[in-house]
């Protein structure tokens, strides 16, 4: 998987979060992102995930099984413990008794049988975390992003969480994350990029690992730092625009969009197996809606299949407008 001069603002003339990234993300590696809070952190994962689209530059090679845990996530959903993840399954293509016997699993890993039939309105932040971490791991994806997933959970289930970042590596899973423990998985990681000032660049690379592309800065000269805490809003990051330098010319204006996401929720039957553009299918950051994010040459095709499949689609949005 490749980010190549990639890019997200908010509007066509918002402000820059980053800009230029270029990563690599081979399969089988564990790539952590630190750096300090409201420099994009949250951002750049979201783009690596597929629920937000780049203003510019694009991504390529992201697994169809892709699996997104938010630093937030809500516990008022309209479903139990258990028909959350299966729901989630049969986005991700599964067969409804595979789900429902992946769900019972990774539940009882993580602690949380016990509230299986319990509605999700209903558990504890912690167990409703257990939830979250369960639904990322229920179709064995092959790109698996964490957003300070550990946060909330109990020693338990975040050894199980451990293990199970390992398990996926070792499986040909690329695992990018993030965490305020300095401690988490302290050595293991074959890249750590760090993000600041707009910019994300290889820091340090564990012994023996090897490093997960060069490094590079991700911003153009000129652009600043955003500054409220990505924490504090499960939406894009809201951060307002750098002091710009007066004399300095406005940035050009993106490039017109190849993507388009669309967001959708409460299909009365499960997605099928195969979509029209193959696209990515990420649960999103709210826990109810399913965002997917497709080439544009597809987009038409692609809602004519949901809409058959009587989903209800909230919005679509194409180089950060929404239509």
């Amino acid at each position: 998987m490749r980010l190549e001069g990639v890019g997200r603002r908010h509007g066509l003339r918002g402000p820059w979060v980053l800009r230029d990234v270029g990563l690599d993300l081979p399969a089988a590696t564990l790539v952590r992102v630190v750096g300090a809070n409201g420099t994009g952190k949250s951002t750049l994962l979201r783009l690596v995930a597929g629920v937000d689209a780049p203003s510019e530059g694009r991504v390529t090679g992201r697994p169809a099984r892709t699996a997104y845990v938010p630093e937030r996530f809500p516990v008022a959903l309209p479903f139990t413990a258990v028909d959350y993840l299966v729901h989630l399954g049969r986005v991700q293509g599964l067969g409804r008794a595979a789900a429902r016997a992946r769900a019972g699993e990774w539940l009882e890993r993580l602690g949380a049988a016990e509230h299986a039939r319990t509605d999700m309105a209903r558990l504890s932040k912690g167990s409703s975390q257990k939830v979250a971490v369960a639904q990322a791991f229920v179709a064995d994806p092959a790109l698996l992003v964490l957003d300070e997933a550990w946060t909330g959970l109990d020693t338990r289930a975040r050894a199980e969480l451990d293990a199970a970042v390992r398990e996926r590596r070792a499986a040909g899973a690329t695992v990018v994350f993030v965490d305020h423990d300095p401690r988490r998985l302290a050595d293991e990681a074959d890249a750590v990029y760090e993000v600041g000032a707009g910019r994300a660049r290889e820091r340090t690379a564990a012994p023996g690992r090897g490093t997960v592309g060069p490094g590079r800065e991700a911003v153009a000269p000129g652009y600043g730092t955003a500054t409220p805490a990505d924490r504090d809003s499960p939406d894009p990051d809201p951060d307002p625009d750098p002091d710009p330098d007066p004399h300095s010319p406005d940035p050009d204006p993106p490039a017109p969009a190849s993507l388009v996401t669309i967001v959708v929720s409460g299909g009365r039957r499960p997605l099928p197996a195969w979509l029209p553009g193959d696209p990515v299918v990420a649960p999103g950051p709210d826990g109810i809606t399913t965002v997917l994010t497709v080439g544009a040459a597809h987009s038409d095709a692609l809602l004519g299949a949901l809409l058959a499949a009587s989903w209800h689609v909230h919005h679509l949005t194409t180089e950060g407008v929404r239509v």
